[in-house]
């Protein structure tokens, strides 16, 4: 029996021992306790209806909708990119890429209907950074790797056997810079590519880093950016007559492209109306823009794109503000006043929430929600207050976002001003409002992780699925009956924790001068310039440049948790120990390349786990649930076996048979409590770290 008369004659029997296993879940759950699954809290409830019925998740949707957990970590996926569905079948394929650094990504077969556990099959593995996913003209499914785009039958026996490269050598992860400079991780190497309905494809070429800062004084253009084979652009590549592309044989001169648009820090999110390129259709490109430090600049951009324009980076960012860096650059030469006064440049159609980073886009083409018939759904996967949530856009006939006089409010997640309004320097700005679909993942405790949608795709039922790369999961969004649930509440680190944990450092002697190693040694050599200036102004004092990057590093989500550098995103970055991108670019080979490199991992971890004074202690084994307290006996969370707390009183003379500590890690907040001196948990399920 071959693999696609497996599928086929399988069905029937996966539809009931699918329907088996959910009653079987459910049944096994109880009213009291929920299960975990990637970090998600999992009840009775179901989100969709007969065999494609999944756990239901608590996240912010809006009304009439819910997300069931179709797919997460314990099926084995780890870095989940982007998701679509195999024509005609109830099948899909997914792009796992593995983790930063790594080149052994995989396609995936998924069959929903399958039991837990046995829903993905390999097809594909050994791939460096799969992401793109397209139905091609052909009907065949095209993919691509970090330097190719390709098409194969993900059905056949052996899918490998299938592989046709239609495109080769575009710039990928290693990468060599007009100066000769050579570069082991480009920052954004993913190859998004859409087709028009000529069979022409557009692939996104991402900038090599966030902002193309060389020394100062900057006075040339970005070479990396420049040229027929132009960085942070689009490429366009035409067919021969019949709009297919051919296979390439080995040896055979790749196929011939152009660059269609320049300017764009990397175009991960692109959306073509089916009637493009008729005149006036919208081409739409949702632009990840450079990193700076404040949360509400700069705004991420929607841009149409036109041919031969050019969009603004690295020399400007929101509608028309110069970046400072280049001004020489733009007082003379092609780029002279690109901002403001040239016709090269054509500023963002609409802006996006700062930071936000688009990573899909697509227009609504389903018959299950009709009141979204036609209109432009983007997902955010940012980790600032402004990401982590799908949007929805109306949009004129022609598939334009439709703008608003200013002010144009958005929401902020978990914050005190829960709206902003667009602005760039030079005020409030005219946008297109959205509403959203799903208003956000936040840190919740017992009730779901802060989650990063990246690919989406709608089926041919009309349910939308995307995929999230932070908790390692595949979710699915159907009809919900009822209301909305009520928003959950959140916790984030508040400003003033920021400066009592700046307090604390700036007090204890020895983690001064471990915080002034670390920037001079790491941060101002290796980190500033990759995705921010860390608030490092011209300027400041030793001390004010040291709080500065305490202070930038402890606001950025999950970098640090006082007490237990093991949990914290800084060491597992440093260090290339998750799926995220190694912080610095080229860091794995620091160790060698530097003496002493090293030591300063070493010197942050001792930083972070002396940060609070106290003792560290870790959550011993013992019953379920681990329950911590504020001082009026609220329960204020749950702290998994094996985590470190920062304990400050022992024996808390207020509360007889507990121990009192300091704030654990945020993620075990439910944000019910506000106790920000400390918590309390039983002495029993306390052991000193050793």
């Amino acid at each position: 029996m071959n693999h696609l008369t497996f599928w086929r004659e399988s069905r029937s029997l996966r539809a009931c021992t699918g329907a088996l296993v959910v009653l079987l879940t459910l049944a096994s759950v109880g009213s009291s306790e929920p299960v975990r699954k990637s970090g998600y809290a999992i009840g009775t409830e179901t989100c969709g209806s007969a065999d494609l019925a999944f756990p239901r998740i608590q996240i912010d949707m809006k009304a009439g909708f819910c997300a069931g957990l179709v797919a997460s970590e314990e099926d084995r996926l780890k870095f989940p990119r982007s998701i679509i569905q195999v024509p005609g079948r109830d099948l899909f394929v997914v792009a796992d890429m593995a983790g930063w650094g790594h080149t052994d990504g995989r396609l995936l077969l998924l069959d929903p209907r399958a039991p837990q556990g046995q829903r993905f099959k390999e097809l594909l593995t050994a791939i460096e950074y799969p992401f793109g996913l397209a139905i091609g003209p052909d009907k065949k499914l095209y993919a691509s790797s970090a330097e190719t785009i390709f098409r194969f039958d993900p059905l056949a026996d052996n899918p490998r056997d299938t592989v046709e490269t239609v495109v080769r050598h575009m710039p990928g992860r290693r990468i060599t810079l007009p100066d000769g400079k050579k570069l082991d991780e480009s920052a954004h190497p993913f190859k998004q590519f859409v087709f028009d309905k000529n069979g022409r494809l557009f692939v996104n070429v991402g900038s090599h880093s966030d902002d193309c800062i060389t020394p100062a004084p900057i006075t040339r253009p970005c070479a990396a950016a420049e040229g027929v084979s132009a960085m942070a652009s689009i490429w366009l590549f035409t067919p021969p007559p019949g709009g297919i592309f051919p296979a390439l044989k080995p040896g055979e001169p790749d196929p011939p492209h152009g660059v269609y648009a320049r300017g764009l820090r990397n175009s991960m999110a692109l959306a073509l109306h089916p009637n493009f390129p008729d005149a006036g259709y919208a081409f739409l490109q949702g632009e990840n823009g450079r990193d700076l430090p404040d949360i509400f600049k700069p705004n991420e951009e929607i841009n149409a794109i036109e041919q031969g324009r050019h969009y603004g980076w690295p020399y400007c960012y929101d509608l028309s503000t110069p970046s400072l860096e280049f001004r020489i650059v733009l007082r003379s030469g092609v780029y002279k006043s690109l901002c403001t006064a040239n016709a090269l440049y054509k500023a963002p159609f609409s802006l996006l929430p700062p930071h936000g980073a688009p990573l899909a886009m697509l227009y609504y083409r389903g018959a299950k929600f009709p009141e979204l018939e036609g209109k432009l759904l983007v997902g955010l996967h940012g980790y600032r207050p402004t990401g982590s949530r799908v949007i929805v856009y109306d949009v004129d006939d022609h598939g334009f976002p439709k703008p608003a006089p200013a002010p144009v409010r958005y929401h902020v997640s978990c914050a005190a001003d829960p709206t902003h309004s667009f602005q760039t320097e030079a005020g409030a700005v005219a946008a297109a409002p959205f509403e959203e679909l799903i208003a956000g993942w936040h840190r919740v405790n017992g009730a779901r992780p802060q989650g990063a949608p990246v690919g989406m795709t709608v089926a041919e039922d009309g349910a939308i699925w995307l995929v999230e790369d932070k908790n390692q999961t595949v979710i699915r969004i159907d009809r919900a009956a009822g209301d909305a649930p009520s928003p959950l509440p959140c916790d984030v680190r508040s400003q003033a924790l920021i400066e009592q944990l700046a307090v604390f450092v700036a007090r204890d002697a020895q983690n001064s001068v471990r915080l002034t190693n670390l920037r001079k040694g790491l941060v101002e050599k290796h980190c500033v310039g990759c995705h921010s200036d860390f608030g490092l102004k011209p300027g400041l004092s030793d001390a004010q440049k040291d709080a500065t990057v305490l202070r930038f590093m402890l606001s950025q989500d999950g970098w640090i948790y006082p007490g237990d550098p093991d949990s914290g995103k800084l060491r597992t970055r440093l260090r290339g120990l998750g799926a995220e991108k190694l912080m610095p670019p080229g860091g794995d080979g620091l160790p060698k390349a530097e003496p002493g490199y090293t030591r300063l991992l070493d010197t942050a971890d001792l930083l972070v786990s002396r940060m609070v004074p106290g003792i560290r202690m870790r959550i011993k084994s013992g019953p379920p649930q681990r329950k911590f307290f504020g001082k009026t006996n609220k329960e204020c969370g749950e702290i998994p076996a094996a985590k470190v707390v920062v304990v400050t009183q022992r024996n808390a003379v207020d509360k007889p048979g507990f121990s009192r500590f300091f704030r654990p890690a945020d993620a075990y907040l439910n944000g019910e409590c506000s106790d920000g001196d400390g918590y309390y948990i039983r002495q029993e399920f306390l052991v000193p770290v050793q």
